[in-house]
Order: structure tokens, then C-alpha cells, then sequence
């Protein structure tokens, strides 16, 4: 067996989507890393297709988004047809202060643009390697991998992320529960093209069920648009000469598509026959598979210095395309931190807020999307504002977690731990149109303090005094300092040695931010608000919080 030493920072087990997005954060913030999964080629199959508003800030952060942005359908809504009559309309309608919609876009897509992506960033897949068994110890973890060419290797490295999936080899070996049930239906889905007389409105999902005198959903269709003229991915209950042996998998964990085979296009064609809302022929079957589904979650999301993300940590209906989003939010908010702590910027207890911010979270999700999936998304008691920023993942905070400090001004103001938002009408005096946040912020890899106050000399002052007092640690954790002036303040304000200044000139940051004061803010890299404070208290602040990233986590 070969063995090697420690050659990497980060073992990354699974190159789906939540693998890649891990990868590509730990690349962004320099730190080594490799990238192995068992597949030989990446599948072709649009499983997870819905793409979130909050993914694509993340990307927007990373650079990524753009590429995304043209590759992608949109989604704005779902019609829900019941017995054959429209029965609800879900709108998913964001105000214009979110700088991005909701996206579909198959699987396969999104995780070729992330390759790339990474691959531009000097890491490549190493496809046909599989990972055997891994020990650990305070120091590091060794691994036992097993590599296409089908040699054994021995790997030491600081640092394991699964995103192996469902079945995952890392969470059984750390001794995970992976509590939860399974749905007793069975599905089938597929990849293909419908020349159909519907009359959708353009970007709409549809929902087709029909449902028995007791009320119950005894036959039901989902389709959703992909990029392409009239391709569809859709989901169905499988017939019975489809249901397989019906025998439970090793693990015990029914979920994901089954191994066995896939429906025809005929009973495709039968299902949409009986619930499609007007006639549609079907054809270029690219794909299907019969697919099964759980409701999971890990009692903790990593022990020691091994994690677990994405389906790994947790799985759920996939009602509301909420499970590679939240796996994708799942290995950005770890890799950041890990990034820290590898380079000696952080102590290894900050990894500990990695499971006490994003397991409630995984909670949440799992019972919603069991909520939905059951009594149907149309029947959510929240009001249809609330219910679209959730959808979008655009409320998911921390403000009850270990890094969040303590509020300040409106209650209702963005607080430590909430998404920072995105706004426009930035300026500066060479730029000729307006910036947004996300424009300002992208590229910046770490923490970014905003300081907001109409006269500069105080500005400044805040700047120096917060250099002065944090010295020690701004110097193990850099911060990029940027200044916003309001909209009313004189041209000569903005004369700020060293520090960046933007201008509020549509009035948006104070509007959406609303600073009591002179106030100022920092913006994890992840997009969440690390701290808020009095300008006058910008060294305490940004001291405590700073000192927090080392402190230790219970």
C-alpha cells in the first residue's frame, strides 16, 4: 500500500454538487484540498434541478454565477391542478432588492460548471477513488483510499468532509444516528420533451393530482421546466410492475434513485395521459429512473475533525428544491471555516459552530419538506411573502448561534446572524452607473467591515482606532474595510485615506440596512452579518467577534 503524507489540508469524499461547492470555497480561500469520488464519470441525470436565490449569492461571492445565470431556465411559480381544474397558483415573487430569482437547471449542468470552476482554480476530480475506511486521532485523520488504477493508498490529512451521499461511508464510520422514516410510495422519473397544449405561463412548474372521495392523492404528476424548448423533468408514482423487489438496502436508508430498472416512455406517456391538464406526446427520453424517499437527519454534523454535508448529514422530500441548496449552504458555511483555522487564523473550537448553525437548520428543512410534501406547499399557514423568502433560503440565520454577537438599533434591523442583503445604488466617483453590495463584495474571499456614517473624518477615525486596538488579531485575520456614505453627504466627504468609499446614492443600504447612526457592519464570507455596532465601538466590536472565531464553541 502506498503510503502518503500530509499533501492536502482537506479530504473532500463525494464530487456531486455539495463536494464541489466545499472544494471550490476551500480552493477560493487557498486552501489545499482534494476531490475523490467513487464514480468513474459524472451521471448523467437531472435530480436535483431547482437552483435557489441564496445559492446564487454564494456563487455571485465566488465569481461563479454568471456562467450560471446563462445556463439556467427561470422558475417563477407552480399551478396546482387538482381532478383536472387549476386548483391554487404559487407565485414565487421576491421584491427587487434580491438580486436574483429562482432557478431551474438539471444536476449534471450544475456540477460540469462547478468542475470547471474549480478546475480554473488548479483542482481536478480524481474519479474512480473510492475511500475505504479512516481512522482519527487529535492530530489528523488517515484515510484508506482505493484509486481507479485499483491501488490501495494510505493518506494523512488534517482535515475529512463527507458528501458522500445518502449511504455515506463517513457518517457510518463516525457512528452517526441518522434518525427519521420513509415515504411508502415509490416514484418514477424522467428527463424528456413534451410538444403539449397546456398553456403554462412561461418558467411555471406544474402539479397534477387526482385525488380519491376521502380526499387522498391516489395519482399525481409533477413537471418541471429545464433548459431546452419543451423539456421537462417529471416525477410520477411508479406502477406496480415497477415497484422491484421491494427488499430495504443494506443501510437500511430508502432514498435516491433505485439501481433497478427505469419506466419506458410508454408509462411515461400513460401517466401524463390521465393527469396532464391538456394533451402532451412525449419523446426524447434522455433519461428516467424510479426514485425513493426519506426523511433523515444526523444527530451531529461532524465529530473531531471529521464532517458530514449535504445528504450525508440529511434528506428529505425534495418538495421545494430545498436539499442540494441547503447542502450547498451546508459545505460553504464549513469551508470558510475550516479555511481559518488551517491557516492559523482561527482555533479548531470555531468548527464546532460548522453543527450549532447549520443542524437546526437541516431540522427546519427536513420537517417543512415533509410538511409540504404531505398537505401540499398551497396549505403553508405562513403568508405567501414569507413563504417565497423561505423557499428562497433568504431567512436562514444564526442568531442564535455561538459566533452571533449581541443586537443593536431596530429591532427589525438586520442582526448578527441574519443574510447580510443585497442592495443597489453604490457608486463611486469614476464608476459611471451604480454598483450592488454583491458587485462590491465579490472577489473578497474573507470578511468585509461596512462603515456607515455621513461625515468621514468619523469614518476615519473608526477605522484607526479599530486598527489600533485589534492590531494583534487583524494581522492573523485580515479584514477588507470599505466605507458607505450617505447619499446627502457633500462630494469632499468622501476624502478617506486608505479605505475605500461608496456612496448610498439611491438611499438603498440605509433603507435596507437601517442604520441607527453612525453605524457599522461585517459580512462573513458566506454572506451572513457577523457583527453590528455603534460606530464609536467599532474596536470593541470587532474585537469580540474577532476573538469569538477562536474562543470555544459548546
Amino acid at each position: 500500500m502506498a503510503r502518503t503524507g500530509t499533501t492536502t489540508d482537506v479530504l473532500i469524499v463525494g464530487a456531486g454538487p455539495v463536494g464541489l461547492s466545499a472544494a471550490a470555497e476551500l480552493r477560493r480561500q487557498g486552501v489545499r484540498c482534494r476531490l475523490v469520488d467513487r464514480l468513474t464519470a459524472r451521471l448523467p441525470y437531472a435530480k436535483a434541478v431547482g437552483i435557489q436565490p441564496r445559492t446564487l449569492e454564494l456563487w455571485d461571492r465566488m465569481g461563479l454565477v454568471r456562467d450560471v445565470l446563462e445556463a439556467a431556465v427561470p422558475m417563477r411559480g407552480q399551478l396546482l391542478f387538482i381532478n383536472g381544474r387549476e386548483a391554487a397558483r404559487v407565485v414565487l415573487q421576491l421584491p427587487p432588492e434580491v438580486p436574483y430569482g429562482f432557478a431551474a437547471l438539471p444536476q449534471y449542468e450544475t456540477e460540469r460548471l462547478l468542475e470547471a470552476y474549480l478546475a480554473g482554480l488548479g483542482t481536478e476530480i480524481e474519479r474512480g477513488t473510492e475511500l475505504l475506511s479512516f481512522t482519527q486521532d487529535p492530530d489528523g485523520v488517515t484515510a484508506r483510499l482505493r484509486t481507479a488504477a485499483g491501488a490501495d493508498e494510505e493518506l494523512r490529512v488534517p482535515y475529512l468532509i463527507g458528501c458522500d451521499g445518502a449511504h455515506s461511508v463517513v457518517r457510518k464510520t463516525l457512528g452517526l444516528s441518522y434518525e427519521g422514516g420513509a415515504f411508502p410510495e415509490t416514484y418514477m422519473l424522467g428527463d424528456v420533451l413534451a410538444d403539449a397544449e397546456w398553456g403554462l405561463p412561461e418558467g411555471y412548474a406544474l402539479r397534477s393530482e387526482h385525488r380519491a372521495d376521502d380526499g387522498s392523492a391516489d395519482d399525481v404528476l409533477v413537471c418541471v421546466p429545464l433548459p431546452g424548448a419543451g423539456r421537462y423533468r417529471m416525477s410520477m408514482k411508479v406502477p406496480p410492475e415497477l415497484t422491484g423487489s421491494g427488499r430495504a438496502p443494506a443501510d437500511g436508508v430508502a432514498h435516491g434513485l433505485d439501481g433497478g430498472d427505469g419506466p419506458d416512455l410508454s408509462q411515461l406517456q400513460s401517466v401524463v395521459d390521465r393527469l396532464a391538464p391538456g394533451p402532451a406526446r412525449l419523446s426524447g427520453l434522455r433519461w428516467a429512473s424510479v426514485f425513493r424517499i426519506s426523511h433523515r437527519i444526523v444527530d451531529r454534523y461532524g465529530e473531531g475533525r471529521v464532517f458530514v454535508a449535504g445528504d450525508a448529514a440529511h434528506i428529505h422530500p425534495p418538495t421545494g428544491a430545498q436539499g442540494m441548496n441547503t447542502g450547498i449552504q451546508d459545505a460553504v458555511n464549513l469551508a470558510w471555516k475550516l479555511a481559518l483555522v488551517v491557516r492559523g487564523e482561527a482555533g479548531h473550537a470555531l468548527l464546532g459552530s460548522y453543527d450549532a448553525e447549520r443542524r437546526p437548520v437541516g431540522e427546519e428543512v427536513v420537517g417543512r419538506t415533509v410538511r409540504h410534501a404531505t398537505q401540499g406547499m398551497q396549505n403553508d399557514p405562513e403568508d405567501r411573502r414569507t413563504l417565497a423568502f423561505r423557499e428562497a433560503q433568504l431567512l436562514v440565520g444564526y442568531r442564535d448561534g455561538p459566533l452571533a454577537g449581541g443586537p443593536y438599533g431596530p429591532l427589525d434591523a438586520p442582526q448578527p446572524g441574519d443574510r447580510a442583503p443585497d442592495c443597489t445604488g453604490l457608486t463611486l466617483p469614476i464608476a459611471v452607473g451604480p454598483l450592488r453590495l454583491l458587485d462590491v463584495l465579490r472577489g473578497r474571499p474573507g470578511h468585509v467591515a461596512l462603515l456607515y456614517g455621513a461625515d468621514a473624518v468619523e469614518l476615519g477615525r473608526a477605522a484607526t482606532d479599530a486598527a489600533r486596538t485589534c492590531g494583534d488579531l487583524l494581522d492573523r485575520l485580515p479584514l477588507d474595510v470599505l466605507a458607505v456614505l450617505p447619499r446627502e453627504a457633500r462630494p469632499s466627504d468622501g476624502a478617506l485615506p486608505d479605505v475605500p468609499v461608496y456612496r448610498d446614492a439611491a438611499g438603498e443600504f440605509a433603507r435596507l440596512y437601517l442604520p441607527d447612526g453612525a453605524t457599522g457592519f461585517v459580512v462573513r464570507p458566506d454572506g451572513q452579518l457577523a457583527a453590528r455596532f455603534p460606530l464609536g465601538g467599532a474596536a470593541a466590536a470587532l474585537s469580540d467577534y474577532l476573538r469569538a472565531l477562536s474562543a470555544v464553541v459548546t
